[in-house]
């Protein structure tokens, strides 16, 4: 995998996918629970749902969660 371009999808972007896509989570609860606003956590979901079809779609490797290590691209 270190051939492949990577895409790092952060801790909170996680958190977001898990609160809306795996729990069904509205925006306004899953923002509550994130202790965010929603404009916020829209962004935030926005942004982890684009990392992800970027990575799909070109094939990327994707790097889950720890923001510490080496910069990958966005």
């Amino acid at each position: 995998m270190s051939e492949l371009e990577e895409i790092l999808v952060e801790e909170d972007e996680i958190e977001a996918l898990r609160l809306s896509d795996v729990d069904g989570l509205d925006q306004t609860s899953a923002a509550k629970r994130m202790k965010i606003s929603q404009p916020t956590f829209a962004r935030i979901l926005a942004s982890a749902r684009n990392k992800l079809a970027s990575a799909i779609v070109n094939g990327s490797a994707i790097r889950l969660g720890d923001s510490s290590k080496e910069k990958v691209s966005n």
